[in-house]
């Protein structure tokens, strides 16, 4: 898994106005359709005939909107749910006091029943599937155990310190601090770095799966996808402490051949110890693979950061003419883009499976299998 913190996405940087601001204004509308991010889109009607991102709503509801972020120039506005007049089925109260309008921006959907969160997620990843890469899917996005009723997963969790010595969270798209007592996505016990029985050394600051169920089911399902035989030869890009990679050498064995690829140089040499018998090699996957390892490999592991692969990367694996290829993705914007491009280069998708593993925000885990068409 990459060293690189792609769960948590970067705070928008400020863009200068056009026109006056509509913030604080509100608005009476029937909310429409879940999108990607956390949000649902209101098509509000004229004379306004805006797009408005909304959070803290279902689809279905009629709620009160108020408007966070936008101006009379902008394209679309953003904006909060802060009044239901008709509830969805789905909505429940949240069980975090911090959770709502105004307040910590952490979690996305506590107001929404837990198997509806996931049919939100499922809908997400069918429609940048679609959108993005043509693509159907009609799987579903599976519940993981080590949770309690999506909460105390988090076996990392970061707080802002106070000067009073007190604690705070930050607000959605803010730099504002909300104080708090602590957070119930927060895990009682730190992660033990283990996976299917495996121990790993990490780096104190290094990068790993947050919720505890998520090494063994990522593991359990890219082994299952690729099937590793004795003597297979493997990339394992993005290969952070070498979760994968571990196991992958298990498989090939003493006459197969592990390479693994990890920008972080400190989780790079962590792998190498992790890993008895890894060939490592630290720097950017893209430049890596443009100058060396450029031989026939049977299998490629993918765990990228949220941007994604991009081009250059896919076009260096599919040269390698691997014959399956498992992406391990915590963006379905970025996956199905990457698939599209594997595509114009004659890989498929031929499954795919998501998980549940950041239960109460919009985020989402998949694992994808791609073979030669």
């Amino acid at each position: 898994m990459s060293q690189q913190r792609r769960r948590q996405g970067r705070r928008p940087r400020p863009k200068q106005a056009r026109g006056a601001s509509r913030a604080g204004e509100r608005f009476e509308a029937v909310v429409g359709p879940v999108a990607h991010g956390g949000h649902c889109v209101v098509r509000l009607d004229a004379p306004e005939s805006r797009v408005v991102f909304v959070r803290h709503a279902i689809p279905g509801e009629r709620v009160v909107l108020e408007i966070t972020e936008g101006t009379d120039g902008d394209r679309f506005w953003r904006g909060d749910a802060v009044e239901v007049v008709e509830a969805s089925p789905d909505r429940v109260t949240p069980p975090c006091p911090y959770a709502g309008p105004g307040l910590c921006g952490g979690c996305d959907f506590q107001h929404v029943a837990l198997p509806a969160q996931r049919a939100l997620k499922t809908a997400v990843v069918r429609e940048q599937l679609s959108r993005l890469a043509g693509l159907t899917w009609d799987g579903e996005v599976e519940a993981v155990p080590g949770d309690d009723e999506g909460l105390h997963w988090r076996t990392r969790q970061r707080y802002v310190s106070l000067p009073d010595g007190g604690r705070a969270m930050r607000k959605h798209r803010s730099h504002e601090l909300v104080p708090v007592d602590t957070c119930l996505l927060e895990a009682p016990e730190p992660s033990d770095h283990t996976a299917l029985g495996r121990h790993f050394e990490v780096a104190d600051e290094g990068f790993w799966q947050v919720h505890p169920g998520a090494p063994d089911v990522l593991v359990s399902t890219v082994l299952e996808m690729l099937r590793p035989q004795p003597g297979e030869r493997c990339l394992d890009l993005y290969a952070g402490v070498g979760l994968f990679s571990a196991f992958l050498l298990e498989a090939v064995g003493e006459t197969g051949r592990v390479v693994a690829v990890e920008g972080d140089r400190t989780a790079s040499a962590l792998s190498a110890r992790n890993c008895p018998g890894l060939v490592v090699t630290a720097g950017s996957v893209a430049d890596v693979l443009a100058a060396s390892y450029d031989e026939p490999f049977d299998l490629v592991v993918l765990d990228p950061p949220r941007e994604g692969a991009r081009r250059a990367v896919v076009e260096q694996v599919v040269d390698r003419a691997p014959r399956a290829i498992a992406y391990v993705a915590c963006d379905p914007a970025a996956l199905a883009r990457d698939l599209a491009t594997f595509a114009e280069h004659g890989y498929g998708l031929r499954e795919l499976r998501a998980f549940d593993l950041f239960p109460m925000t919009h985020h989402v885990e998949c694992v994808a299998l791609l073979r030669p068409s």
